[in-house]
C-alpha cells in the first residue's frame, strides 16, 4: 500500500512539475483561477469530454462548496479531480482538456501557497478527508433524515407540514451532493484494498451507501419530471395516485419471459417492462429513461381524465391504456389497412393491458431514438411492424433474448446501429447531394421520397432487417442513384396549372364563354348555343395539356413510384388525348352542319357531351361531395366503380376522406358562388362587352401605316393590337377573384366576430361599466367545479350571502394575481394595483367589494349630494342610486366604518360605537336620517376618520397608537357634538360623561394587525382619500388592451374549465438558434450615430413604464442613474430592457406564466396526494400568498405542463463562452421547469486514427447549484442538420416533450398570464364537436405587440393582426382551409409526432416549414380549428429592410409550395370550392399578387407596341375608340389592389368590430397620412420579385431579419444593395416604358390623359424608387446623406476579389446578384425576358425625326453600329494603362474622343434632321439595349468569359449602377437640403415621444462634439 501511495505521489509531483513549465498556458490558468475563485465555480470550467464518464465536476463543485470551510479538504478534492482528468486523457486531446488542466494546477498552486510555506503530508489525506466527512454527516444530521425518509417510503403518507419539508429537502440536495463526492474520492484513495482500521472504515461505510442508501443516490439523480430512476421526497409528483399506478403498469409481470441472471437489475427501482426491451433491442439507456417517463405521464394522465384514483395500490383503467394506444397506434393501423397486411396482434380486443403497454412502449421507443428517421412516420410504421412482430415471439417464450435484427455481427444489440444509422447514412448521402440546396429538387431525394418509398406494398422487398443493398438504402454515387418517389419538384410555373388545372380550366372556359355571348350581343339562341359548344372540345384540350405535364414532370421518378400510379397517368394520357381529337372533329362537323338543315352531328354532339357530364358528375358526387360519400363506401366494391373512382381520382395513403359534413359543405359552396357571381357580373359588363366593339373595328380595319418596318403584322387582322388590348384585360380576370374573396370573406369574418362577441368591450368606459359581470362570468368559464365548491365563511348566516358575493370570492384571487402580474412587468404603478385589485369578499362584510378604481370619488361625490339635498332621505337615495358602484361606495364606507371602529375599542367605547350604529340603522329604515344627523357636518367627519385611517394603515408603535386614540376621540368630538342633531348630543354625552371624566374613553386601541381588518383599513382609507376619477386606470395602452380583451373574452363561447388533474397535458415547444437571448448592459447602454441607446430609446417610447420600474426597485428619476451601481438592479434593468424586445428571455417569461396559472388553480382546487382536500377555512381561501410554494400544486402543474427551449448550438455557445449560453443558464436558473434541449458534438477518433464526430441530442435542466444538469443524452447516427435548421432543432428535441398537446411557440413570442388562465378551456376544444373530425391543430389568436416602435411596425402589426383573426376566423370556418402559418397554434402531440412531427425539414422546399405541418395534419384527416377567446403575443419585424427579408422570405416559400407534392395532392384531392379556398389563401395570394404587378407591365408594353409601331394614332383616324371602358375597369381594379385598399378592408372591418367605427376611420386615415400605400405598393413588389425568381431559378433561403430595434440609419448602399434588383430595376423598366408612352402614344386629351391612365404605374415607381428612405430613419438629414454619398461611391468603385463580400465592393455584390442563374432552363428564360428591352431601340429608331418616314430595316441595323461606336468610346473612356509611359497618349485620346464626340454631335444637331429630343430618345433606346445585351451577357457569362469581354461588361453594369443609383440619390440630396424634411419624416416614422427625443438626442450629440473639439 505504502509503495503504491509513494508511486502517485511521485507521479503526482511530475506532473505539476511538467505543466507549470507550460509558460504558454500561463494566462489561461490564471484565468480558471479566477473563475475559481469567484461566482463561477471551478465545476463550470469542465470540458464536456471529461464530464461525459466521470463526477469530476461534482468533486470540483465539492471543493467550491467547501473552500471556506476547509480549503485543505477542498485542495485534497481538486488533486483528485487533477488525477482523474490526467488518467482519463492523458495527452490532453479533448477539446479544452489541456486549458482546463493548466488552470486546475495553478488554482491547487494557490492552494497550496495559503499555507504559507508549511509541508503538506499527503499520507493523513486519507484521515483529513474522512474525519470532515463524519464531521459533515453529522453536522447536517443525514442520518436522521435518511431513517425519516425511510419511514414515509414505507408509510407512503407525507406530514401535512410538506412545504417546510420540500424546501429543507431542497437544501440538503447540495449537501448530498458534497458527501457523494467526498465518499468517491474516499474511495478511490483507499483503493482495492483495504490495510489499516481507517481504510476498512471507509470501505465499509462506502458497502453501506451502495447497498442500502437511497437517499445520497436518489436526490443526486438526475430526472426530468418524475423521479422514476431512484425514489426522491422532494417531488411529490410521484406519490400522485394515478402516476403511482401507471408505474405498477409498466412494471415487470409474471408473463413476461425472464431477463437474464447477466442482464444488470436496476438498484434503486423494480423491474418494468422498459428494461425488457432495453435487453432485447438494444435501446440506448437514457431513451429508454425517457420513453419510460412519457408513457407513465402519458398513461397517468389518461387515467386522471377517468377519474383519480384511490386506494394504497391504484390500479390503472382499462379505459386509459385502451385510448393511448388507440391513437398512438392509429397511424400504424391505417397503414397496415391501406397495404392490405395484418397487424401484428390479432385483434386488439385480444390484447391485454400488458401487451398493449409494451407494444405502446415500443413504438415511443422506436420514435425516439429514430433521429432524422422521424421524419418519415410510414417508415417508422415499416419498423415497428417487424420488431413488433419479433417482440411478440419473444414474449411467448420463457427466457428473453436479443433480436435478431439488432444483434451485430460481433454480438453486440444495437438498434440505433444496425436499424436506424444504415437508413440515415442513405438520407445523409442524398442530402449532400442537394449541393447546400442548389441542387435541382429532381436531382435528390428528399424526406417526403424516403417516407412514400413506404406507401406501397413493394416496400417488404426491403425485407428485415433491412437489407444494405437494397434500391431503397444505395447511396447515390455519380450518377448511379435511386430515383424519386411519387412526385418530383421541377422548378417550372407549369406546377401552377398542373397543381389547380380545374381552377384555370374553368375560368379560360368562362371568359371563352362570356367572350362568345357578349360578342353575339348578349343574345342566347341555338346558334349562340353551338357556338358556346366549343368551350367542351377546348375543356379536354386543356385537360389534355394537364395530363401531358402529369407524364413529363413526373420524370425522374417512374422507377420507384407504384406501377398502378404510372398507369393512370398514361390512361388518363390517351383518354383525353384521344377526347380532344374526337370532340374537335365532331364540334368541326357541328360547325359545318350550320349552313345545311341537317343536325345529325350536333345531336350526336350534345349525346356524347351529356353521357361524359353524366359520368363526370356522378362520380364527382361519389368522390367529392360529403352527403353522397356512403355510397362511395357502397361502390368500392364493384371493380366497375374502383376503376372509374380510381381514374378519376389518384388514392394515395394520404388525402383520402378530404371531405367534410354536408351543412359545411354548403356553407362554403354558397360563399364561393357568392363570389362567382359578383366576379363574372362584373368581368362581363364591365371587361368583356366594353371591348367587343372596338375589337370588331379593329378586325375590319385593314391598310393601316405602321411607322417602323412591319415584320409580323402582315394579314393576321392586326392580332397583335387586338392582343395589346385585351391583354391586360385578361390578366385581372384571371386575378381579380382575389377581390372578391377578400371583400367577401371581411364581411363574412366581421360578422362572425360580431356574433362571437369579439369587441363588446373595447374601452375602460365599458369595462368599468361592466365590471359588475366579471365574476359570474369568470366562474362559470374558467373556474373548475371542484375550484367552485369551496366554501366561503361560515360566520355569515347563508341568506347574506348573494349570488354576486360567491362569484366575486372566486374571481378575487385570479384577478390579483392578473393585476399582481401587471404590475410585476411594470405596465402599472403601485398606486394603480392598489386601485386595481378586488378584495377577497369573503370577509364578515354583507356585501361586494368592488375595486377601488370603480369607486374612487364616489363618497366624495355622494357628500355633495348630500351637501345639496334639501328634501328627504329618499331623495337622497334615489340620487345616489343613479350610480350603483356610488351605492357600493356608500354601503361598503358605512359597514366598514362600523366594524373599524368596533374593533379598535372596548367597554365604554364600544358601546358607543353600537349605540350609534343602532341608532343610525333605526333612522335609515325609518326613512329619518337627515333629521337625525347634519348633513353639512359629513366633510367634517370624513376628514378625522381619514386622520384615523392614515395612522391605522402603518405599522404599530407606541406613539402612533397615542396618535390613534387622539384621532378616536376627535372623530367622536365630532360626531357628538358636530354631525349628531341637538336632540342626540345630550343622550350620548351622559352615556359616557363618566368614562370621559376618569380619562379612560378610548384610553386602549386595539391595533389592527388581522390580514382581513388590515386590508378593509387601507381599502376605505384609499376610498376616503383618492380625490381624482379612475376613469383612465389603467393609464398604460398595453395593460388597457389586455384587461379590455381578458374580459371581453369571458363572454365568449369557451369549453367549461375541468380540474386541473382531469385536463389535458400539454407541453410549449420553442425552437433557438443564436438569437438575442438577453441584452447586455453594455448593449442597452452603447448609442448609434445619433447618440441613441437602445435604453434611451425604450425610455422615450415607454416613459410609464420606465416611471413604474424605478419605482418597483424603489428609486426615482434623479437616481437612475445608480442602477449599475447595484448588481442585482443592473439586472433588472436588463431584463427590463430584454422584456420589451424580441428576446429569448421575454418568451420564457410568457410562457412559463402557464405553470403559474396552473399552480393556482390547481392550489385553489385543494388537491391532496389523496384525493380532495375539505374543510378548508375561507382564510386559507383568501390568502393565496405564497401559493407558489405548495408542493402539491407544482407538482399537479409540473404533471401538466412543460417547457422545451430547443437550443439548438447550445453546447457551441458554451464551449465558446458566448455570452448568449449564460443568459440561457441565467434562465434555467430562474424558471425550474424549463428545459433546454441542444445538439452536442463530440470529437472521437475511429478505430483506424481518424477523427470523427459524435452527435447526441441533450436535455438539461438547472440543478440545485445553479448549473446545468445534464438529465439525458441520446446518441444519434450522425449529423441532425440533413434538411432546414429549424425543423431539424424541432425534431432532434421532441422527443422531450410530453404530455397529448404541444404549443410551437417562436422566440419572439409573449403570453400573459390572464390568457395563461383559458388554456385548459382551449385544451378542451380538442374533445369538442368541430365537424366529422376531432380538431389536430387548434389555431389560436395572436396579438402583435411591435406595433408601437414605428409607423412600419404599425402597418405590419395592423396587416398581420387583420390576417390572424379576421382571415384565419374566416378560413377555419366556413372555409375549412386554415393551415398552420407558424406560431402559436397547438398541435394534437401524439397525432403529429406518429405522422411526421409539427413540421417538414426537406432542404429548400420546405423553406416554410410551418405550413406543411398544416398540409400534413390536412392531408391525412385532420381538422384545423380556429380560437379567439385566447391570445398570445408575437413580435413582427419593425423596419423597411427586416420586413422585406421577411416577406422576400415567405414569398420565396411560397415559391418552393408552388413545386410541392402537398399543394399538388390538396389541389388534386379537394372539392372545388374547398380549392378555391385554399388557392387563393396560400400559394394563390402570391400569383395574384404577381399578376397585379405584370398587369403594369403587359399594359404599358402593349401601349409603347401600339405607340413606337404608330398603330395607335392610324386606330384613332379610322375609329374613335380603343375600349377605354374596359381598360379603366381593369386598371382601376389593378390600382387599388397595389395600394393595399383590398387589404386593407378586413383590416378595417376589423378595427371597426374590435375598436368601434369612429376609431377605425381615425386609424385608417391615419394609416394613410404616414403613407401606407407607399408601404404597400414597396411590398408589392418585394413579394412579386422574390415568389417569381424562386420559381423561375430557386435561391429560396432562410433570412435572418434581425428582431432588434431600428433605431439606426440604413445607409444609402446597403438600401441600394438589397432592393436594386428587386425593385429599382423594375421601376426605372416602368418608366421609360411610361416615358416613351407619353412621349409617342396617342390620345384626345393629351398629356393630362396619359396621366390619369397611367398614375398607378407613376405611383408604382415612385414606391418602388424612393420608399425605402422615406421610410429609413434620418433618411433626410443633410449630414447623413453626404455620408451616404462618400459610402456608396468607396463601395462603388471599390475591387473585388476573393474572400471579399458583397457589403464591401461592389463587384462582390454584383457577382452574389447573379449567382442564381445557374441552370441551362434558366439561362434559357432569363435570355427570352432579357429580349423584351430590343423593343425600344426598334421602335424609337423609327421616330427621329432624322430618319423621316424611313421604314427600312437596315435604318435599325444601322443603330446597332451606333450603340457599337458608343460602347468603344466608353471604352476608350475607360481604358486604364498598364505601363506609366503611355498614360499621356492615352489621357491624349480620350481628351480628343470626347471633344470630337461633342463636335460630331452638334454638327449633327445643327446640318442634319436630328434633334436634341432625338437625342433623348436614343439614349432612352440604347440604354434599354444596352440593359438587355447586359442582362444577357450576364446569364452566359462563361461564354462572354471565353471571349474575353467580362471585364468590359463589368464596367459597363457598374455605369448602369452608378446611373440608377445618381437617379435616385438626386431628389434624396435635394430633399436634405431642407431641414423641415427630416423633422417631418421623423413624426412620420416615429410616434411623438420618440420624435422628441430623437431631437433631443441630436442637440446632445452636438454638444458632445463641441466639447471636444
Amino acid at each position: 500500500m505504502a509503495t503504491r501511495r509513494s508511486r502517485v505521489l511521485e507521479n503526482w509531483e511530475r506532473l505539476v512539475r511538467a505543466t507549470l513549465q507550460r509558460e504558454q498556458l500561463r494566462s489561461a490558468g490564471q484565468g480558471l483561477a479566477g473563475a475559481g475563485a469567484g461566482g463561477a465555480g471551478l465545476a463550470s470550467a469542465v470540458p464536456p469530454s471529461l464530464v461525459k464518464t466521470t463526477n469530476i465536476e461534482q468533486i470540483l463543485q465539492a471543493a467550491d462548496d467547501i473552500a471556506d470551510e476547509d480549503p485543505n479538504v477542498a485542495r485534497i478534492l481538486c488533486e483528485q479531480a487533477y488525477t482523474m482528468a490526467q488518467n482519463l486523457d492523458p495527452h490532453s486531446e479533448g477539446r479544452g482538456v489541456l486549458q482546463f488542466k493548466t488552470g486546475l494546477m495553478s488554482v491547487i498552486k494557490q492552494k497550496l501557497a495559503k499555507k504559507d510555506g508549511a509541508v503538506i503530508d499527503r499520507q493523513r489525506d486519507i484521515e483529513r478527508l474522512w474525519n470532515f466527512y463524519l464531521t459533515y454527516k453529522r453536522r447536517h444530521r443525514i442520518d436522521e433524515l435518511q431513517r425519516e425518509q425511510q419511514r414515509w417510503r414505507e408509510s407512503g403518507t407525507f406530514s401535512t407540514n410538506l412545504g417546510e419539508m420540500e424546501s429543507r429537502m431542497i437544501e440538503m440536495k447540495k449537501v448530498f451532493a458534497t458527501l457523494r463526492a467526498l465518499l468517491d474520492v474516499l474511495e478511490v484513495l483507499v483503493g482495492d484494498s483495504a490495510t489499516d482500521e481507517l481504510s476498512r472504515q471507509i470501505m465499509e461505510e462506502v458497502k453501506r451507501i451502495k447497498i442500502s442508501d437511497g437517499t445520497l443516490r436518489g436526490e443526486l439523480t438526475p430526472y426530468n419530471i418524475i423521479p422514476l430512476d431512484a425514489p426522491s421526497v422532494t417531488n411529490v409528483v410521484g406519490f400522485f395516485p394515478e402516476v403511482r399506478a401507471a408505474i405498477s403498469a409498466i412494471g415487470y409481470t409474471a408473463d413476461l419471459p425472464r431477463l437474464p441472471a447477466n442482464s444488470g437489475a436496476p438498484q434503486l427501482r423494480k423491474l418494468d417492462m422498459f428494461d425488457l426491451l432495453e435487453f432485447v433491442f438494444g435501446f440506448q439507456e437514457d431513451n429508454v429513461r425517457n420513453q419510460r417517463e412519457n408513457v407513465v405521464m402519458t398513461i397517468a394522465n389518461a387515467q386522471a381524465r377517468l377519474g383519480l384514483l384511490d386506494g394504497v395500490e391504484p390500479k390503472i383503467d382499462e379505459k386509459a391504456v385502451a385510448e393511448v394506444f388507440d391513437k398512438v397506434l392509429d397511424n400504424y393501423k391505417r397503414w397496415c389497412k391501406y397495404l392490405g397486411i395484418r397487424v401484428v396482434w390479432n385483434s386488439t380486443a385480444a390484447l391485454n393491458k400488458s401487451r398493449k403497454l409494451i407494444f405502446l412502449s415500443l413504438y415511443f421507443l422506436i420514435w425516439g431514438e429514430a433521429a432524422n428517421v422521424r421524419f418519415l412516420p410510414e417508415c417508422i410504421c415499416y419498423i415497428f411492424h417487424h420488431m413488433a412482430k419479433e417482440l411478440d415471439a419473444i414474449l411467448d417464450s420463457s427466457e428473453a433474448s436479443p433480436a435478431n435484427s439488432c444483434t451485430s455481427s460481433n454480438g453486440s444489440v444495437s438498434y440505433l446501429k444496425e436499424i436506424i444509422s444504415p437508413i440515415y447514412k442513405t438520407m445523409a448521402a442524398e442530402a449532400a447531394n442537394n449541393n447546400n440546396g442548389q441542387a435541382a429538387h429532381s436531382a435528390w431525394r428528399n424526406y417526403d421520397d424516403f417516407n412514400e418509398y413506404f406507401w406501397s406494398p413493394s416496400c417488404f422487398q426491403l425485407k428485415w432487417p433491412p437489407q444494405k443493398d437494397s434500391l431503397f438504402l444505395r447511396e447515390p454515387k455519380g450518377r448511379i442513384r435511386t430515383s424519386k418517389c411519387s412526385f418530383v419538384e421541377h422548378r417550372t410555373y407549369l406546377h401552377l396549372y398542373r397543381s389547380f388545372h380545374r381552377l384555370w380550366i374553368f375560368l379560360l372556359l368562362m371568359f371563352q364563354g362570356l367572350t362568345i355571348v357578349a360578342f353575339h350581343n348578349g343574345k342566347i339562341n341555338l346558334n349562340t348555343f353551338k357556338i358556346i359548344l366549343c368551350t367542351a372540345p377546348a375543356f379536354f384540350i386543356l385537360n389534355f395539356i394537364e395530363s401531358c405535364l402529369d407524364v413529363l414532370l413526373l420524370y425522374g421518378a417512374y422507377r420507384m413510384t407504384r406501377r398502378f400510379a404510372i398507369s393512370r397517368l398514361f390512361i388518363r394520357l390517351f383518354w383525353f388525348g384521344l377526347a380532344s381529337a374526337a370532340m374537335t372533329y365532331l364540334y368541326l362537323k357541328v360547325l359545318d352542319e350550320r349552313k345545311q338543315s341537317d343536325s345529325f352531328y350536333f345531336r350526336i354532339y350534345i349525346l356524347v357531351l351529356g353521357v361524359y357530364a353524366a359520368i363526370r358528375v356522378t362520380f364527382a358526387l361519389i368522390v367529392k361531395i360529403p352527403a353522397c360519400h356512403t355510397v362511395s363506401d357502397i361502390t368500392d366494391p364493384w371493380s366497375f366503380f374502383q376503376f372509374f373512382k380510381w381514374i378519376y381520382q389518384e388514392r394515395y395513403f394520404v388525402g383520402r376522406g378530404l371531405f367534410e359534413k354536408t351543412s359545411d359543405y354548403a356553407r362554403y359552396v354558397i360563399f364561393w358562388l357568392v363570389i362567382l357571381a359578383c366576379k363574372f357580373t362584373f368581368a362581363y359588363f364591365l371587361q368583356i362587352k366594353p371591348l367587343v366593339g372596338p375589337t370588331n373595328i379593329i378586325v375590319e380595319l385593314h391598310d393601316l401605316q405602321y411607322s417602323w418596318h412591319d415584320l409580323v403584322s402582315k394579314g393576321n387582322k392586326n392580332a397583335l393590337t387586338i392582343l395589346s388590348l385585351w391583354a391586360p384585360v385578361l390578366a385581372i380576370y384571371l386575378m381579380d377573384i382575389l377581390i372578391w374573396y377578400t371583400l367577401l370573406s371581411a364581411i363574412v369574418g366581421g360578422w362572425m366576430g360580431a356574433r362571437a362577441r369579439l369587441g363588446e368591450i373595447r374601452s375602460l368606459e365599458m369595462l368599468h361599466r361592466r365590471f359588475e359581470t366579471f365574476p359570474e362570468a369568470f366562474t362559470k368559464n374558467l373556474v373548475s367545479p371542484r375550484a367552485s365548491g369551496i366554501p366561503l365563511s361560515r360566520q355569515v348566516p347563508q341568506e347574506a350571502q348573494d349570488t354576486n358575493k360567491i362569484y366575486a370570492a372566486k374571481f378575487s384571487p385570479f384577478w390579483n394575481e392578473i393585476i399582481k402580474s401587471l404590475r410585476e412587468e411594470d405596465y402599472i404603478s403601485n398606486r394603480e394595483m392598489d386601485l386595481l385589485v378586488i378584495p377577497s369578499n369573503c370577509g364578515s362584510l354583507r356585501l361586494v367589494q368592488w375595486p377601488l378604481f370603480l369607486l374612487t370619488s364616489k363618497i366624495l361625490l355622494a357628500i355633495d349630494l348630500a351637501l345639496d339635498c334639501k328634501d328627504s332621505q329618499a331623495d337622497l337615495w334615489n340620487r345616489i342610486a343613479k350610480d350603483e358602484y356610488m351605492v357600493y361606495a356608500v354601503k361598503e364606507c358605512y359597514y366598514s366604518v362600523e366594524r373599524i371602529l368596533y374593533s379598535l375599542v372596548e367597554g365604554e367605547g364600544r358601546a358607543w360605537v353600537e349605540r350609534l350604529f343602532r341608532m343610525l340603522n333605526n333612522s335609515i329604515s325609518e326613512g329619518s336620517l337627515v333629521l337625525t344627523i347634519n348633513l353639512e357636518k359629513l366633510q367634517l367627519v370624513v376628514s378625522r376618520f381619514t386622520a384615523l385611517t392614515g395612522l391605522l394603515i402603518r405599522d404599530e408603535t407606541p406613539e402612533r397608537v397615542r396618535g390613534a386614540a387622539e384621532a378616536v376621540y376627535d372623530l367622536y368630538y365630532v360626531i357628538t357634538h358636530n354631525l349628531l342633531t341637538s336632540n342626540f348630543r345630550e343622550e350620548f354625552d351622559t352615556l359616557l360623561a363618566r368614562a370621559r371624566n376618569r380619562g379612560r374613553l378610548f384610553s386602549t386601541i386595539f391595533w389592527p394587525n388581522d390580514p382581513e381588518l388590515k386590508e378593509q383599513v387601507k381599502r376605505l382609507h384609499l376610498l376616503l382619500t383618492v380625490k381624482d376619477s379612475a376613469a383612465n386606470i389603467p393609464k398604460n395602452l398595453e395593460a388597457c388592451r389586455r384587461l379590455q380583451f381578458f374580459t371581453n373574452s369571458l363572454f365568449m363561447k369557451m369549453p367549461a374549465a375541468k380540474p386541473v388533474s382531469e385536463m389535458m397535458p400539454f407541453c410549449v415547444f420553442t425552437p433557438y438558434y443564436s438569437e438575442t437571448v438577453l441584452y447586455s448592459s453594455s448593449e442597452i447602454r452603447s448609442e448609434n450615430e445619433d447618440g441613441i441607446s437602445i435604453l434611451f430609446y425604450l425610455q422615450k417610447i415607454f416613459p410609464d413604464e420606465w416611471a413604474n420600474f424605478l419605482e418597483r426597485i424603489n428609486l426615482d428619476e434623479s437616481s437612475a442613474d445608480e442602477i449599475q451601481d447595484n448588481s442585482n438592479d443592473a439586472l433588472e434593468l436588463r431584463f427590463w430592457v430584454s422584456y420589451r424586445g424580441q428576446t429569448l428571455a421575454r418568451t420564457v417569461r410568457g410562457m412559463m406564466y402557464y405553470r403559474r396559472a396552473l399552480i393556482l388553480q390547481s392550489y385553489l382546487e385543494r388537491r391532496s396526494l389523496g384525493g380532495l382536500e375539505d374543510g378548508y377555512s375561507h382564510a386559507d381561501y383568501r390568502n393565496i400568498q405564497g401559493y407558489e410554494l405548495s408542493s402539491d400544486a407544482r407538482a399537479q402543474a409540473d404533471l401538466k405542463f412543460t417547457y422545451v427551449v430547443s437550443c439548438q448550438i447550445y453546447g457551441q455557445q458554451k464551449h465558446k463562452k458566448a455570452p448568449e449560453a449564460a443568459d440561457i443558464a441565467l434562465l434555467m436558473q430562474r424558471n425550474e421547469a424549463l428545459r433546454v434541449a441542444f445538439i452536442h458534438e463530440e470529437e472521437t477518433v475511429s478505430s483506424d486514427g481518424k477523427p470523427l464526430k459524435e452527435y447526441y441530442s441533450k436535455l438539461l435542466k438547472a440543478d440545485v447549484h445553479g448549473k446545468d444538469q445534464e438529465i439525458y443524452s441520446i446518441k444519434l447516427p450522425g449529423n441532425p442538420k440533413l434538411g432546414e435548421g429549424k425543423p431539424e432543432n424541432q425534431n432532434h428535441a421532441i422527443i422531450f416533450t410530453r404530455g397529448d398537446a404541444v404549443q410551437t411557440i417562436d422566440m419572439n413570442q409573449d403570453n400573459y398570464l390572464e390568457e395563461a388562465m383559458k388554456m385548459r378551456n382551449l385544451l378542451d376544444e380538442f374533445r369538442a364537436n368541430h365537424g366529422l373530425r376531432p380538431p389536430t391543430i387548434l389555431g389560436v389568436r395572436e396579438h402583435v405587440f411591435t406595433g408601437s416602435v414605428s409607423s412600419l411596425a404599425w402597418f405590419m402589426s395592423n396587416q398581420e393582426t387583420s390576417f390572424v383573426t379576421l382571415g384565419q376566423r374566416v378560413l377555419a370556418y366556413p372555409l375549412k382551409v386554415r393551415m398552420h402559418y407558424g406560431h402559436p397554434d397547438v398541435f394534437d402531440r401524439i397525432f403529429h409526432i406518429t405522422r411526421g412531427g409539427v413540421s417538414k425539414a426537406s432542404r429548400v422546399i420546405n423553406i416554410s416549414e410551418d405550413i406543411y405541418a398544416g398540409f400534413n395534419s390536412t392531408l391525412r384527416q385532420g381538422n384545423i380549428t380556429h380560437h379567439e377567446y385566447i391570445q398570445v403575443g408575437k413580435g413582427r419585424d419593425v423596419g423597411l429592410n427586416q420586413i422585406a427579408l421577411f416577406e422576400g422570405k415567405v414569398a420565396g416559400g411560397n415559391g418552393e409550395q408552388v413545386l410541392s407534392r402537398d399543394v399538388y395532392r390538396l389541389g388534386h384531392l379537394f372539392d372545388f370550392f374547398r380549392m378555391l379556398s385554399f388557392f387563393f389563401t396560400t400559394v394563390g395570394y402570391y400569383v395574384c399578387t404577381m399578376m397585379t404587378v405584370l398587369t403594369v407591365y403587359i399594359f404599358l408594353y402593349g401601349r409603347v407596341y401600339l405607340a413606337l409601331s404608330g398603330i395607335d394614332s392610324a386606330i384613332a383616324r379610322k375609329a374613335r375608340l380603343l375600349g377605354n371602358t374596359a381598360l379603366d375597369a381593369a386598371l382601376n381594379a389593378q390600382f387599388l389592389v397595389q395600394i393595399g385598399i383590398f387589404t386593407a378592408v378586413p383590416m378595417i372591418i376589423g378595427f371597426i368590430l374590435e375598436q368601434g367605427l369612429m376609431q377605425a376611420v381615425f386609424s385608417f386615415v391615419t394609416m394613410q397620412l404616414q403613407l401606407c400605400s407607399v408601404f404597400f405598393t414597396f411590398s408589392l413588389g418585394t413579394r412579386t420579385h422574390y415568389f417569381g425568381r424562386t420559381i423561375l431559378h430557386g435561391g429560396a433561403k432562410y433570412r435572418a431579419t434581425g428582431r432588434g430595434f431600428v433605431v439606426r440609419h440604413i445607409p444609402f448602399a446597403e438600401n441600394y444593395r438589397l432592393y436594386s434588383r428587386s425593385h429599382f430595376v423594375k421601376a426605372f423598366e416602368v418608366t421609360i416604358l411610361l416615358i416613351v408612352y407619353i412621349a409617342y402614344g396617342y390620345t384626345d386629351g393629351g398629356a393630362s390623359t396619359f396621366i390619369l391612365v397611367t398614375i398607378s404605374s407613376w405611383f408604382l415607381v415612385i414606391s418602388w424608387l424612393f420608399a425605402p428612405y422615406i421610410f429609413n430613419p434620418s433618411g433626410f438629414e443633410w449630414q447623413k446623406t453626404v455620408d451616404d454619398y462618400d459610402n456608396w461611391t468607396s463601395w462603388l468603385f471599390y475591387k473585388g476579389g476573393v474572400g471579399v463580400k458583397g457589403e464591401q465592393s461592389w463587384e462582390s455584390w454584383w457577382d452574389e446578384e447573379q449567382a442564381h442563374i445557374h441552370t441551362w432552363r434558366g439561362r434559357i428564360l432569363e435570355t427570352i425576358l432579357s429580349l423584351r428591352f430590343l423593343i425600344f431601340q426598334y421602335g424609337i429608331v423609327y421616330k427621329l425625326h432624322l430618319t423621316g418616314h424611313n421604314t427600312s430595316l437596315g435604318l435599325y441595323g444601322f443603330s446597332w453600329i451606333v450603340l457599337l461606336v458608343i460602347v468603344l468610346v466608353f471604352k476608350v473612356f475607360t481604358f486604364t494603362p498598364g505601363k506609366i509611359h503611355v498614360q499621356l497618349t492615352i489621357r491624349f485620346i480620350q481628351g480628343a474622343t470626347a471633344i470630337g464626340s461633342i463636335v460630331f454631335i452638334i454638327l449633327a444637331v445643327i446640318f442634319t434632321a436630328l434633334t436634341i429630343a432625338d437625342l433623348f430618345a436614343s439614349v432612352l433606346g440604347f440604354i434599354a439595349t444596352g440593359w438587355a445585351v447586359l442582362s444577357i451577357a450576364i446569364t452566359w457569362r462563361s461564354v462572354v468569359k471565353r471571349l474575353g469581354l467580362w471585364d468590359s461588361l463589368r464596367e459597363i453594369a457598374r455605369l448602369y449602377d452608378a446611373g440608377m443609383g445618381i437617379l435616385i440619390f438626386i431628389p434624396v440630396a435635394v430633399l436634405s437640403w431642407f431641414p423641415f424634411v427630416s423633422t417631418f419624416q421623423s413624426r412620420l416614422l416615429f410616434n411623438q415621444a420618440f420624435s422628441r427625443g430623437l431631437e433631443i438626442s441630436l442637440i446632445l450629440a452636438g454638444n458632445k462634439a463641441n466639447v471636444q473639439s
